[in-house]
């Protein structure tokens, strides 16, 4: 009797000569994004940049799968527990949705060296924020604040600030989304933070819903221009998904101050070999 042959995707991702290594960098990704319900996707491009030697323009749209499938099954979770500020993340979806594809237009017409250094100073700012500590008083009192909870309805008050501020944070996150490959959440959380006065858990949960809408967006223009290598895609969000949902129980039991400090030398670390890689430097 003769065995049914596999699919030819299924067995290009079977056949690949470092499998393993590739769901376990999808699984780095999935623990940090538990850990800091934003950090995994700034750190899958640096993981494939260095750990698979993808070019940037490939590894950008692959990290995005991994991403996108893992803010969405956290989305779904964080939904379920009712944290998910759910109009507030369609709003600034669509707006990220609408820019996502001009990253991924841009980031296949600029060149590997400028397209290193750009996401490595985005490393930088992203370790600055993580590292810095907020001084005392830095936060505005809740009523100057565009987006307020109203604790009687347990939802955010839109007004023509809230809207413009959350317009302006899917804009800016769709974009680096479709560029870098990155999610989006070092934009929304601190954004979230500091035009709200939701708790962290939601904001969190609400960016996670957001990023999982934009990187779709993302996907869907990168698989259209060829520049995913989907081979590399599904195993690395594979291991994206199932570490998530293994590292969330371990979330809950870490201070979220030193895993902000933790995030933030890790971040600094990939952003020093980023720069050494676009001056030359090879791993391997």
């Amino acid at each position: 009797m003769d065995v049914p042959a596999l699919p030819p995707l299924l067995a290009a991702v079977l056949a690949a000569p470092q499998l393993g290594l590739t769901l376990a960098l999808g699984a780095a990704v999935g623990v940090i994004m538990a850990l800091t319900g934003a950090g995994g996707g700034i750190l899958a491009v640096p993981l494939l940049v260095f750990g698979l030697h993808l070019p940037l323009q490939q590894a950008a749209p692959t990290g995005l799968i991994a991403v996108g499938t893992a803010a969405a099954l956290a989305a779904v979770l964080g939904l379920r527990e009712g944290i998910v500020r759910y109009r507030a993340a369609g709003f600034m979806s669509a707006f990220g949705m609408a820019t996502a594809p001009a990253g991924v237009w841009l980031a296949a017409r600029l060149p590997a060296v400028p397209m290193l250094l750009g996401f490595s100073g985005l490393l930088l700012w992203v370790a600055w924020r993580s590292l810095r500590a907020a001084p005392p008083g830095d936060a505005a009192p809740p009523e100057h604040l565009p987006c307020r909870l109203d604790p009687a309805q347990g939802r955010l008050r839109w007004t023509g600030r809230c809207a413009r501020a959350l317009g302006a944070t899917g804009l800016t996150s769709g974009l680096l989304s479709g560029l870098f490959g990155v999610g989006g959440g070092f934009v929304i959380i601190p954004a979230l933070q500091h035009v709200s006065n939701l708790d962290l858990r939601s904001i969190q949960a609400t960016s996670l819903a957001v990023i999982a809408l934009v990187s779709a967006s993302g996907v869907v223009a990168a698989s259209a221009s060829g520049a995913l290598p989907w081979a590399v895609a599904i195993p690395f969000g594979a291991g994206a998904v199932v570490a998530l949902l293994a590292a969330r129980v371990l979330a809950r039991r870490l201070h979220p101050g030193h895993l902000r400090r933790a995030f933030g030398l890790l971040t600094l670390v990939v952003a020093l070999m980023m720069i050494a890689r676009a001056f030359g430097w090879r791993i391997g």
